[in-house]
């Protein structure tokens, strides 16, 4: 069953708080307004982003992005960031829905608190998207994300691109266990590399709240259990790759054992630049922004999303439409596709000792 829509009620929501929020571009906490000085026809966007541990992306290159998806759109927009606490995240969204927003973005930090929150503004008739990561047993209008699945897939595809025809022993370090993305990612990693009959898994455990710190400690032990016979990693982003590499480095295995990634982060990049890191994920951050800027302005106007398709929330088999991009696997041959994409810049990366590999890799 698909998740029935309330546009109606939100269009001349949208039309009555345009009025009262036109000028408020208010923000509190860790968060920032953005958005055109004289309001907008479709009232106020708020978007909460989770923290900023997770991944840098939130603040590096969401924030950013989302700013200028919204402003070019001239609608005014609230964005703020939960610091990864549920609690604050809630207190945000309550100010937001008391400030009348039409349409409330959220990328939940567990599904329980995610879906309290949008059961709050549906009560309020405010709409609500998930950003990024799907709200399981939530009311989401709309899911705007990438395809996650496929995300693992190229991670799978990577390592096994990296690791061969030869019999290898691998880890898995998965995301947390609370993100619905994680999940995903994991199967779709498992769907390419389950089929290789020569890779044997000889570790696997989520990170919880993808916390990098954790991420070395759990890679030590694992590492350990394994008596140092890992032959590759699948690390489920950038930070939790880098924090195998750092624990591979300290056995003089950095750069013999593939480990994967994803966000293409600086640090990403510069660890697949130097060999220490086979392949990232990269996802255009102004790709997901302009997505969400078009749903929350068509959910605004009371008007129906151009959509990809659907996901199925797995807590109810409901179907959510969804906006599904498309990723893009990085390896040492085309990180120059992300600094022209605007997903880092060069002067970021190519710094010290990385110059001369960026210019190797034709990146100037």
């Amino acid at each position: 069953m698909k998740r029935k829509h309330s546009l109606a009620i939100v269009g001349m929501l949208g039309v009555a708080m345009s009025l009262t929020a036109c000028g408020d571009d208010s923000s509190s906490g860790s968060g920032g307004g953005s958005g055109n000085e004289g309001g907008s026809e479709v009232g106020k966007v708020g978007v909460i982003l989770p923290d900023t541990e997770s991944s840098v992306r939130w603040e590096s290159a969401d924030r950013p992005a989302l700013e200028a998806a919204f402003k070019a759109a001239g609608v005014e927009a609230d964005i703020q960031n939960a610091g990864g606490d549920a609690e604050r995240m809630t207190q945000i969204a309550d100010t937001m829905i008391g400030d009348g927003v039409t349409v409330l973005a959220i990328v939940n930090l567990d599904s329980e608190s995610g879906a309290a929150i949008q059961e709050k503004a549906k009560a309020a008739g405010v709409a609500t998207i998930d950003y990024d990561r799907l709200t399981l047993g939530g009311t989401a209008e709309y899911y705007v994300s990438f395809d996650n699945t496929v995300v693992g897939e190229l991670q799978g595809q990577g390592l096994a691109d990296c690791l061969g025809d030869k019999d290898a022993n691998i880890v898995y370090l998965n995301g947390s266990p609370t993100d619905n993305n994680a999940t995903l990612f994991a199967e779709g990693a498992h769907s390419v590399l389950d089929a290789k009959t020569n890779y044997t898994v000889v570790g696997e455990q989520a990170v919880p709240d993808w916390d990098n710190e954790q991420a070395a400690t759990i890679f030590q032990q694992l590492y350990t259990a394994a008596d140092g016979k890992v032959d590759g990693v699948l690390a489920a982003n950038d930070g939790l790759g880098g924090a195998a590499i750092g624990i591979l480095e300290g056995n003089g295995q950095a750069g013999k054992v593939p480990v994967t990634g994803q966000d293409a982060t600086v640090e990403g990049l510069q660890n697949v630049l130097a060999g220490t890191q086979c392949m990232t994920v990269y996802k255009s951050a102004t790709q997901e922004a302009g997505a969400l800027a078009e749903v929350a302005i068509a959910l605004a106007k009371g008007e129906e999303a151009d959509v990809t398709g659907t996901t199925v929330d797995s807590s109810d088999d409901s179907e959510v439409p969804s906006i599904l991009l498309e990723p893009q696997s990085i390896t040492k041959d085309n990180v120059k596709d992300v600094i022209d994409d605007g997903g880092q810049k060069a002067a970021d990366v190519c710094t010290g000792d990385f110059a001369a590999l960026c210019t190797e890799a034709g990146i100037s």
